[in-house]
Parts: structure tokens; sequence; C-alpha cells
């Protein structure tokens, strides 16, 4: 069911989601014809298996243990049954080649999983004249590029850490201006921007603020359900709900200085509820077996989701 801006936002101001001024201060949600969710698993998940990490031998990858590349990732989704890999850029080779990439969009094909997105480490926060700016950008808008190949609509980017001497309001203002120029290149590639709630972003508020100074079609919110920072991470999660293009799905939710397990029923429920339309992408962070624990949450949510 198509669910309209007012009524939806008269639920979460109803629910104390968001004070009044900060929930008509941001754009108008992703107007969807209807909810419909796809399982979705990150590379991130099996970090410490892969060969690389950042462009370097992953010092992670433990001894005796057979890495794995992104191509393997992808046979291991099909294997599954998930719909959707998200191939985090951390895990590809230095200097990887468009073969390379084309690739995996070829097994992904063959084996009917999408490459749902990507994800990058950028930090967006440095003033325009800073040359890490220039390093930054050049950095994203490779990874667009890179998108472009594989066939992925989407890339989660961070606003990033304060750097040195710039203010909270000052690295907020960089962000939206380096934002700005990506979104621009993104939405010639035909490539979609998700701003995660990350490092200084923990809350709906800031994220939402960030995404309409941008004002772009081609730039939405990158909802983490383990990153928001508040009393009721549930009501900031429903908050940046309509406005997502993308989720990654944790198995645990930050209480005060604590985790818990996250209510996995309640977020799907909340996605659902939004009218959210996409993967719902399993970015799963416990340090057990990946290939052990994956699979039973990887049920539980393809269960969820139908």
């Amino acid at each position: 069911m198509k669910i309209s801006r007012r009524t939806w936002m008269t639920g979460i101001l109803s629910a104390g989601a968001l004070p009044l001024n900060d929930a008509f201060a941001v754009p108008e949600p992703y107007d969807r014809s209807g909810s419909s969710l796809r399982v979705g698993l990150a590379a991130y998940s099996f970090r410490r298996h892969f060969e690389f990490m950042k462009g370097a031998p992953n010092k992670s990858l433990a001894e005796g243990v057979e890495p794995i590349d992104m191509v393997s990732f992808i046979e291991w989704c099909a294997s599954q049954g998930v719909a959707g890999a998200e191939l985090t850029s951390y895990f590809f080779p230095p200097d990887v080649e468009p073969s390379y990439l084309a690739e995996c969009r070829r097994v992904g094909h063959v084996n009917g999983v999408d490459i749902s997105g990507t994800a990058v480490g950028n930090n967006f926060s440095y003033p325009r004249s800073a040359p890490e700016r220039a390093e930054q950008m050049e950095y994203v808008k490779r990874w667009i590029d890179h998108s472009m190949v594989m066939g992925a609509p989407h890339i989660r980017i961070f606003a990033g850490k304060h750097p040195k001497g710039v203010s909270g309001e000052e690295a907020e203002a960089n962000a939206i201006d380096a934002l700005s120029e990506a979104a621009e290149y993104a939405a010639e590639k035909g490539v979609m921007l998700g701003i995660e709630n990350h490092d200084s972003i923990a809350t709906a508020a800031r994220l939402l603020r960030i995404v309409k100074a941008v004002d772009s079609p081609w730039v939405g919110v990158n909802l983490d359900s383990g990153n928001f920072i508040a009393d009721d991470v549930y009501a900031e999660m429903a908050a940046s709900a309509p406005y997502a293009i993308n989720v990654q799905l944790k198995t645990e939710i930050k209480v005060g200085d604590k985790k818990e397990p996250v209510d996995m029923e309640r977020v799907i429920k909340i996605l659902k509820d939004s009218g959210y339309a996409g993967y719902a992408v399993l970015e799963y962070e416990e340090d057990k077996d990946p290939f052990e624990h994956i699979p039973p949450i990887l049920e539980q949510l393809q269960n969820l989701c139908q």
C-alpha cells in the first residue's frame, strides 16, 4: 500500500520519533508504489577472509585460511539463495582492472545474484581547499565509475570523521559541499549515493539535514541499523526509513555504551511500514565464523521479508 508523507509523518510524530520542526525540515520521502524487500549480503561480513584490505594484503586474514575473492563471494551468495551481493570496495585487488569488475557482473548475472551496490570508506569532512578533499573526491568518483561497470546502482558513502581543527558545523558544511559535487557526477553515471549514519552522524535529524541540503534525487540515506546512538534507536530508524535507498542490517544495536541483540522482526516491520523498497543487506560484524553463523540469519531475513 502506498503511504503518503502526511500519513507517515503523523505516525512517527505520535510515536515521538522526531520533534515537529525536524520532521518537516527534511525533503519529501521517496514516492514509492509499495514495499518490496529483498535480502542481500555485504562482503564486509567476510572481512577476515579476503586476500586484500584497502589496497594491501589483509592483515586480518587468519593463518592457514584459504582467502576468498569477490567472485567466490558472489558464488557463495548464490549458494545461499541471496538475491543481492554488496561488494565492499575494501576487498578488491589494488588497482582493480575493468575486466575483473566485468567478471563480477557476469558471475552475478549467470548465478541470479544482483550486484546490489558497493561501499567506500571516504571522508568528505575536509574543506574544499584541503588536498585531502581532492583525493577523496577522486576516490569516490573512481568507484562511481567502477559501479557503473558492475551494474551496481548504489554506493554507500560517509561524511567522515572531523579533521583536526575543523568544527562539527564546518565538517557538516564540507560534507554537504563534497556530496553535492559527487552527486552531479553520480547522476551522469546512473549511480545513487547513500550517506550512512556513521561517525558523527548518529541521529536521524543530522542525517536527514545533510540529505536535504544536498537536494539531489541521486542522494538518499544508507540506513545502518547498528550505528544510531539514541535513547530509542528504533525511532531513529523509523524516521530515516522513508528516505532510505539502501539498508544495512546488523545483528546488534547500540544502547548507551553497550550493545544488545537487535529485534530483527521489529526492524523489518519498520521498513515495510515506511514503504521502503529495495535491499535489506546483512552486514555481519560479530567475531564468529561467518560461513557457519550467517546462513541461519539469512533464512530468518528471507522469511521476514516475504
